[in-house]
């Protein structure tokens, strides 16, 4: 049996500013994760609901036979630039976890470094596998969580990344949960959501959260929200910017995850609407954005842009309407219009004379007939 208080500082000694150990066992809230699935709520992150991985979250000796216990650690990532170029409406806004390099690669070797020392069968996972980490991370005693679904812990607030180690070993101690929630009457997560994301304290409808837009999914935002989804190009952290529990939010000394400048936590929308695949790759490669690629980055782009109200943004607006790729003419088309009103009419009906997409074709339609009206 090893010794819990050894384990905490290793890990300490390796940079994780929290840690705890629970038994391996059923997440408490499985239930709720499986009734949320089968209610359709993860969208099209069809792996959430994939049988295997169903199968792995009720049990864990599927992940690791024999796992007895999980460590879970986490890792404050927060930094500050200047927060009026995070507001700019000309700049594109990125969440603050995607400042710097990307943590996977960051986090995993040091969970591997801490594992090694055990002697046991172990796997790590970062934002990875089939576990429910903030449950788990609950039951480990290293915060609550709240009504917009994060992990908070009560003096550092939620920006932390979460590392899970399942392990065969076993430990002298355990951590215990503290409550449930801490959130008493507050809803400032819910209210402040601008596309009323929260179905209900403590469940969020991914469909509608801007993170899944401008991440997760990899197509077309439906109309009605995209006006909802302000200068955010990459994630969304109005929730937690807005919890109170964050005002304890303590600045990370990881400074891999500091931006390099204030573009790289807002760039300009200007710049991000005219990346090329090498422009992309020099500018966000080795970051959490990398895997989203440069075609979603543009996407995301052009709605912010048609939301910047910014007329220097139409003409590199229209250039797109020629982009290789459908999404992003399509996306042009939609924020083109918006921005420019009747004076997009003419490259819109030349973009549709030539179009062949079908998807294409019918967003420059229906902004052909709302440019008017600025869509």
């Amino acid at each position: 049996m090893l010794s819990a208080t050894g384990l905490k500082a290793r890990a300490s000694d390796l940079g994780f500013n929290l840690v705890g150990i629970t038994p391996a066992r059923p997440a408490p809230h499985l239930d709720a994760f499986l009734r949320w699935v089968e209610a359709g709520r993860h969208g099209e992150m069809g792996y959430l609901a994939r049988e295997d991985r169903l199968a792995r979250r009720r049990d864990l000796n599927l992940i690791l036979p024999g796992v007895r216990s999980l460590v879970l650690v986490g890792l404050d990532y927060r930094s500050l630039p200047p927060l009026p170029a995070l507001t700019d409406p000309s700049r594109g806004r990125i969440a603050a976890y995607a400042w710097g390099v990307d943590y996977h690669g960051l986090m995993t070797p040091r969970l591997e470094e801490l594992a090694g020392g055990l002697g046991a069968e172990f796997r790590v996972y970062v934002d990875t596998g089939a576990i429910l980490e903030r449950d788990y991370g609950w039951q480990a005693g290293l915060g609550f969580i709240g009504k917009n679904t994060m992990l908070i812990h009560p003096r550092r607030g939620s920006n932390f990344f979460l590392g899970v180690l399942l392990t065969m070993a076993e430990f002298d101690a355990y951590d215990q949960p503290g409550p449930a929630t801490r959130c008493g009457t507050c809803t400032r997560c819910l209210a402040a959501c601008p596309t009323d994301a929260f179905c209900e304290p403590y469940v969020l409808d991914a469909q509608r959260c801007i993170s899944y837009l401008t991440i997760e999914h990899k197509g077309i935002p439906p109309r009605e929200l995209r006006p909802l989804t302000g200068n955010w190009v990459f994630g969304c952290d109005i929730c937690q910017d807005v919890c109170p529990w964050n005002r304890f939010a303590v600045q990370t000394q990881v400074t891999e995850f500091f931006p390099v400048s204030v573009d790289r936590a807002a760039p300009p929308l200007a710049d991000l609407l005219t990346l090329d695949e090498a422009g992309f790759a020099a500018r966000f490669g080795r970051s959490p954005i990398e895997r989203i690629g440069r075609v979603r980055l543009v996407r995301n782009a052009c709605l912010a842009a048609g939301n910047s109200r910014d007329a220097t943004l139409i003409a590199p607006l229209q250039s797109l309407l020629s982009d290789l790729h459908p999404l992003i003419r399509l996306h042009a088309a939609w924020a083109l219009a918006r921005l420019a009103g009747p004076e997009a009419v003419a490259p819109l009906r030349t973009a549709l004379d030539g179009e062949t997409d079908a998807e294409v074709r019918q967003e420059l339609a229906a902004c052909l007939e709302e440019a008017g009206q600025n869509c």
